[in-house]
């Protein structure tokens, strides 16, 4: 790139990155206040809490990347002519190729970057985090339950222990059995410790009671020990039971499916819609980036207004995601909605680099008449002199 290009690549750049930073840095925050529930409720440390909201980090930057960039080449360019910058490069011969090319080459990059960040990096976090929770639940004898205080897990279990004595073990247990419905187990325990036994985990209870209430019946049955196991893997379902979702997926996964697998034949059009949304997202970047440039790319004036200029293309680029959003929708009912999804963007790309040429063609031709008009002006006095 030229000098004027690499000038105008680091105004839109540096916009970009404050832009993406600041909105991913806000939104960030606002769902990781939604989660503080693992530190202060379910008793986990704050590496898990920065891991479980880090991985939905990649996710937030392809939403708002698209975004970021559009609002950057809306700055770069509003500031460029704001400071009749772009007036003096037109005037200066520089054509409107040389113009866009850094715009192009920022989207580009943009492009890319959400590209592997959709096809590669957001499918291992989001099996990475339904791993995590899935322990983070499981092993709540050691990260979800706190002294003196009764904890409901999602499984119908709820437990209880009065303090924590030296060496680890638990005084005073409580735990309720509610997974059946009619049918309630209470487990009442003087003292109690979780065992690890040929990879299983056990809670061995001592001198206790469990308390059985049998379907339809008030009677319930009671059974007096001094010393039961209870067997923590049942409270949770296996992980070898874990169903991962589309988007928990890997790209290779959805293009060669299992055709055998029970969750694949019902959710069939899910797997076909999330594996052409990641293909087809590199496409928005580039067309959000277009559509701001072909709404500002024209040199004005400080008089004309360019307010209606951005708020059409804010307007094309709402209704852009919306057709993107009821492409991908109509996609999971129908394949031949398939081309829906690439054609939306494309669409875009195409209008907007025919708005840009176009006017481009009126800026060439007024560019024109101005020159004929300078040089008829600088022949009039001279007529009138030899006239006279």
């Amino acid at each position: 790139m030229r000098q004027i290009e690499r000038y105008i690549f680091r105004i839109a750049l540096g916009a970009f990155l404050s832009c993406l930073i600041g909105l991913t840095g806000v939104i960030w925050v606002t769902q990781a206040l939604r989660e503080l529930d693992l530190i202060t409720a379910k008793g986990q440390t704050l590496l898990i809490f920065f891991l479980i909201t880090g991985l939905s980090l990649p996710t937030l930057i392809t939403v708002i990347a698209p975004v970021a960039l559009f609002i950057a080449v809306v700055y770069a360019l509003n500031k460029l002519n704001g400071d009749s910058e772009l007036i003096v490069m037109s005037a200066a011969g520089m054509s409107p190729r040389h113009l866009m090319r850094p715009f192009l080459t920022l989207a580009l990059l943009v492009s890319a970057a959400i590209g592997f960040l959709t096809i590669q990096v957001m499918p291992s976090s989001f099996q990475e985090l339904r791993d995590v929770l899935t322990r983070v639940r499981g092993d709540f004898i050691a990260n979800v339950v706190k002294e003196g205080q009764f904890t409901t897990l999602d499984s119908g279990i709820t437990f209880h222990f009065r303090e924590r004595a030296p060496n680890g073990a638990l005084l005073g247990i409580f735990m309720q059995d509610r997974r059946e419905a009619g049918r309630t187990v209470v487990y009442l325990a003087e003292r109690g410790q979780a065992v690890d036994l040929d990879g299983q985990t056990y809670l061995v209870l001592e001198k206790g009671s469990i308390h059985r209430q049998q379907p339809n019946s008030r009677d319930t049955s009671i059974i007096t020990f001094q010393r039961y196991a209870v067997d923590l893997a049942a409270f949770t379902p296996p992980d070898s039971d874990t169903i991962y979702k589309p988007r928990e997926r890997s790209t290779v996964q959805l293009m060669f499916p299992n055709p055998d697998e029970t969750y694949y034949k019902l959710t069939k059009g899910r797997f076909r819609a999330e594996l052409h949304d990641r293909l087809s997202s590199w496409l928005y970047p580039l067309a959000l980036g277009l559509i701001a440039f072909a709404a500002l790319g024209d040199p004005r004036t400080t008089r004309q207004g360019r307010g209606l200029a951005v708020a059409g293309a804010i307007a094309a680029v709402v209704g852009l995601r919306i057709a993107g959003f009821a492409a991908s929708s109509a996609a999971v009912r129908s394949q031949a909605a398939v081309t829906a999804v690439y054609a939306v963007p494309l669409i875009a790309i195409a209008l907007s680099l025919l708005v840009a040429t176009q006017g481009n063609r009126v800026r060439a031709f007024n560019a024109g008449v101005a020159a004929r008009l300078r040089r008829l002006s600088g022949t009039v006095p001279v007529l009138r002199m030899r006239a006279g």
